[in-house]
């Protein structure tokens, strides 16, 4: 049984679970409610006789005979070819978790182990980088990808998109790789391993709820980015994000907004099953690196 001087007094929780229960709503409702609108016609969602009609869909149920209906999905997906810009977002999210994580633990392993005074400020030259306006530095790419003619395709936009994420990765791994003493890789040489070996078989085991939420937060520069993709990608080429942008320009000529609700519901659902299925290792590598072994 807890003790009675740390029992928290009844009001206090009420308050608590209150507020909780109020920020969940707040920060789930427009979810909710576009998936849900999703499922309608333009008639019922963006009803201004009554707001009702987006929950029972009226018109919905008279044009399909049922008060759901699967035609803004199936334009979305079907006509306007988002399934195309689907997979070019997983080409893109896939190389630029992959490179900036080879190359951020790799790096940051370097730096965190390095005895010289130049690692602070290349850490603050990679900080710097960072703070840029992506607009800023997507500028600079541009003439030479004329030039070179490969402006549009989707290895040119991964470059650009690694390279602004990689001072990121840099800073996180840095700091998760100080947290661990360098006593592991000392043990590690002393039974035989290399350099490598010991980074390899002793420290990224131990590193490795560090490299999920760094790879999560690579991911999700590179989901959900709009400057670099809108800028160097073809209308061929786009990721869900400016082809989102590009519905919702569009599709308000041709009265088929719903085609832009559901591209939007489909490109949120991936996101949360990718933090529910990594929830544990998210939260254990946050606080791994805030803790110095």
């Amino acid at each position: 049984m807890s003790s009675p001087a740390l029992r928290k007094p009844p009001s206090l929780v009420a308050l608590s679970t209150a507020f909780v229960l109020f920020w969940l709503i707040v920060a789930a409702f427009p979810f909710l409610w576009t998936m849900w609108g999703s499922f309608k016609v333009e008639g019922d969602f963006f009803s201004r006789a009554d707001w009702m009609n987006a929950l029972t869909g009226p018109v919905t149920l008279k044009q399909h005979g049922s008060p759901f209906t699967l035609d803004g999905y199936e334009g979305a997906w079907i006509e306007q070819e988002f399934w195309k810009a689907v997979i070019n977002t997983g080409i893109v999210t896939f190389f630029v978790v992959t490179i900036s994580l080879t190359l951020g633990t790799l790096g940051g392993y370097a730096l965190a182990r390095s005895g010289y005074k130049y690692t602070f400020w290349l850490l603050m030259a990679a900080l710097v980088f960072r703070a840029m306006p992506h607009v800023t530095l997507v500028s600079g790419y541009l003439l030479p990808f004329f030039q070179m003619n490969i402006w549009g395709y989707l290895p040119t936009t991964i470059i650009v998109l690694v390279a602004i994420n990689q001072p990121f990765t840099l800073w996180m791994l840095h700091s998760f790789f100080l947290s661990i003493p360098k006593d592991l890789d000392e043990a590690a040489m002393v039974d035989g391993c290399t350099r490598f070996q010991a980074f390899r078989l002793a420290i990224i085991p131990v590193m490795w709820p560090g490299v999920i939420t760094t790879g999560l937060f690579s991911f999700l520069l590179a989901y959900n980015d709009f400057t670099v993709t809108s800028m160097l990608l073809s209308q061929d080429n786009l990721t869900m994000i400016p082809k989102l942008n590009g519905f919702l320009g569009s599709t308000q000529e041709d009265g088929k907004v719903m085609y832009a609700v559901a591209a939007v519901v489909s490109a949120i659902v991936p996101l949360f099953v990718l933090i529910l299925f990594f929830q544990r290792q998210i939260v254990s590598g946050l606080t791994a690196g805030a803790v110095k072994g």
